[in-house]
């Protein structure tokens, strides 16, 4: 069944959030916008101004579900039922307690789900049912322990559930099932005792004379089962599959599926998936309303005389005998491994069953991996839907990761929208925050974050982003893979993003984490690219970030870079990266006096004479000199080197470098070059600063002439040239900046509209 084109097109949506949906968000994630907290018993209330709609209080409980675990304060929101209303209610993985389903059951919706609602004790039950008149669906999941495994407590009233209008009920999980739990529910349709350990007891139940769907996944049973299951002739979809193929052996399979297939004339879907009841796969001939010369083939036995009536849906994933890969199958839609089809029908069916899925999601990852696949749309909502379900299952988030990985990177890469990609991400997130120790899921996560625009894809998930990642880089002892491209991920989010982002990366540690990289790197003696995307982490996260420069110099970031410069003194893109650094400190002019050392002066001095990486060392240490001399004389408290002598070499380096050189730098704002400008005191920082723009705006005057005119920077100029002190080298400069600056306006200024008369 290939993807519809309508379903292709809500994947790669990419219109915006609806008013609803961004109303809704602001709301979970601001509840004092509708609410208030008592401070004595935590608990939440309405505001007394407002009242919620049906629609608007079940997609509350929805939405507020996806980031947070309802509790008993958020259940309260609901106790007045005249401002509140629900008829769904559904929980997984809260911490409501018995008190807080009161509140909600007191609405007496029509459907209740309880999965993971593991602060629920058995006494919830009386207020289910206390509740239950308009009840027509329950499921109870799995660490929910409502119905107890006693049916002691229930004899003598003489029943377990009491809901007249229950229709469907679903129970996984329960050890041993209570005897009364389905007396008088004689109006069930659909019966799930999936994963019932100890079911023989039920079958002495006579009284389900209107159920369609059975479904004992996963149950162990004795002999009568089938005769029991037989004779419930109303069934229209029977699922009697295994998650054990070892718990799935009948003897005489053909016979126990024929004789279930003849009894239930109805069925229109059968799982028997991790079963033998296919056979081994030996053809039998079907003549059911065909004649003798026009005989039909059937390769599964039981399922003969539904040859010319198939099935729906036939569940065969996992059975003996490979039965899915077999050709003549009386049935529309099967599930199985046979092809990728088959693998995305199970997905859908089996989400809620993760020993299944995983294998499922196993299978799929192999076809991403080695096939060239068409069904993108479905692969993708299938995963995405595994993944966000089953965050705690490992084996499912590392499955769903490496699948995702393959179909992010793959042809249909530019077609994914806004919308999908940012559920991609907060999908891999959620895994690799639930499992931060697992280096196959940082792995995963990591290699498909890097199939995104970065940071611009992750801005809206920045903070989470930053913290798993950092995680990462942590521990120095766990070098791998996971630690260096998790460093490299950060470099990349601390580039191109503002300050409050960047100092959101120094609050969390960065600064200090990547210097116990480097300290680790020092200790071995190593040069890797770990080591110099460090520095260059740094780099980016201080630019004009004070309080991050700040942080390198309290966590002795200058005794590491002394030691990085003598032990690996070739190492270029090092050199250059730690003095990138140097100059943002240098920037701050109230950190300029910890600089102010005899030591770092004269390696700064020796560095103007450096050709490493083109000019780019030379030019940083030069620029680290001019900042701190722009403080004038009476700050440059060092005897040695002289600072007329330190000036001196750095007008010398300015005057060999190449205007015309290309740069390997990035500049987001010149306010810090512009204010060297005004140090007419000293020449020096004056030559450095226009020598910077000329360059800049003569290779790259796309990106950086606009920025020079918007900061005011041509005023500044224009002053330099019209003032006494800066000597004729500056003044050229100045006006090759300001004729850059010129051109690039006549280029880019429209040709003013042609008269007609002309």
């Amino acid at each position: 069944m290939m993807t519809s084109g309508q379903e292709l097109f809500s994947l790669y949506d990419s219109s915006p959030d609806t008013l609803f949906d961004i109303s809704m968000s602001l709301i979970v994630n601001n509840l004092n916008i509708i609410s208030t907290m008592d401070p004595e018993t935590r608990s939440r209330s309405l505001k007394d101004d407002v009242i919620l709609p049906l629609e608007i209080c079940e997609k509350f409980l929805e939405a507020y579900q996806k980031t947070n675990r309802v509790s008993d304060s958020i259940a309260n929101m609901f106790r007045d039922r005249t401002r509140t209303r629900l008829t769904v209610v559904r929980l997984r993985n809260s911490r409501i307690t018995d008190e807080g389903l009161r509140c909600l059951m007191e609405h007496r919706p029509l459907e209740l789900e309880l999965v993971q609602c593991e602060y629920l004790s058995p006494s919830s039950l009386d207020i289910i049912n206390t509740n239950s008149q308009n009840l027509v669906t329950l499921k109870v999941g799995p660490l929910t322990y409502v119905l107890s495994q006693d049916d002691t407590l229930f004899r003598q009233r003489g029943y377990t559930i009491d809901a007249p209008n229950l229709r469907r009920l679903t129970r996984h999980g329960l050890a041993v099932f209570p005897l009364l739990l389905l007396k008088s529910l004689t109006n069930l349709t659909h019966l799930d005792l999936s994963k019932t350990t100890s079911a023989s007891t039920i079958w002495v139940l006579k009284d389900l004379k209107n159920l369609r769907s059975l479904i004992l996944h996963s149950v162990h049973w004795s002999k009568d089962v089938i005769d029991w299951i037989a004779s419930l002739h109303t069934l229209r979809h029977l699922d009697i599959s295994q998650s054990n193929d070892r718990h799935g052996k009948y003897f005489d399979p053909n016979e126990v599926l024929a004789k279930l297939i003849n009894n239930l004339t109805l069925l229109e879907s059968l799982d028997i998936s991790g079963t033998n009841l296919a056979g081994s796969g030996a053809a039998a001939v079907s003549s059911e309303n065909a004649s003798a010369t026009d005989q039909v083939r059937c390769d599964i036995p039981g399922l003969a005389s539904r040859v010319n009536r198939p099935l729906e849906f036939l569940g065969l994933y996992g059975t003996h005998h490979g039965a899915c890969k077999r050709h003549d199958i009386p049935a529309k839609v099967i599930t199985g491994d046979a092809n990728v089809e088959q693998i995305l029908t199970a997905a859908a069916a089996y989400m809620e069953r993760p020993a299944i899925l995983t294998r499922v999601l196993n299978d799929l990852y192999y076809l991403f991996r080695y096939e060239n696949n068409a069904f993108i749309g479905r692969a993708l909502a299938v995963v995405l839907d595994a993944m966000d379900q089953h965050v705690s299952e490992k084996h499912i988030q590392i499955s769903g990761s490496a699948t995702l990985f393959y179909i992010v990177k793959g042809k249909e890469k530019g077609r994914i929208g806004i919308k999908l990609k940012k559920r991609i991400i907060t999908a891999l997130l959620d895994g690799m925050e639930a499992h931060l120790g697992d280096d196959t899921m940082m792995r995963n996560g990591c290699l498909t974050l890097c199939q995104f625009k970065i940071p611009m894809d992750v801005l809206f998930e920045y903070e989470r982003v930053v913290q798993i990642l950092l995680n990462g880089v942590a521990d120095v002892n766990q070098e791998g893979f996971v630690q260096r491209i998790a460093i490299y991920l950060l470099n990349s989010l601390a580039c191109q993003v503002d300050g409050s982002q960047k100092q959101f990366l120094g609050n969390n540690g960065a600064i200090r984490k990547m210097l116990n990289l480097i300290e680790d790197r020092l200790e071995r003696r190593l040069c890797d690219d770990v080591l110099e995307v460090a520095w260059s982490t740094m780099w980016n996260v201080t630019d004009e970030t004070p309080q991050n420069c700040q942080r390198f110099l309290e966590n002795r970031g200058m005794d590491f870079f002394l030691a990085c410069l003598k032990s690996f003194p070739d190492k270029e893109e090092l050199l250059r990266n730690m003095m990138g650094l140097l100059g943002n400190v240098a920037e701050v002019a109230e950190l300029r006096p910890q600089l102010m050392d005899r030591l770092f002066l004269s390696v700064f001095s020796e560095l103007l004479e450096s050709s490493s990486d083109g000019i780019e060392v030379s030019y940083n240490a030069a620029g680290v000199l001019a900042h701190m001399a722009s403080d004038g004389p009476a700050a440059w408290t060092a005897t040695e080197p002289a600072r007329e002598a330190v000036l001196q070499r750095v007008a010398a380096a300015i005057e060999r470098w190449d205007l015309n050189a290309e740069r390997n730098i990035n500049y987001r704002s010149f306010e810090p070059i512009l204010s060297l400008l005004h140090a007419h005191h000293t020449p020096q920082c004056q030559h450095w600063a226009v020598w910077a723009l000329a360059n800049l705006t003569t290779v790259y005057p796309d990106k950086y002439c606009g920025l020079v005119e918007a900061e005011g920077g041509l005023k500044l100029l224009v002053d330099l040239l019209n003032h006494p002190s800066p000597y004729e080298m500056i003044k050229d400069l100045a006006c090759v900046v300001i004729g850059n600056c010129a051109r690039y306006a006549n280029r880019v200024t429209p040709s003013p509209p042609v008269s007609p008369d002309n």
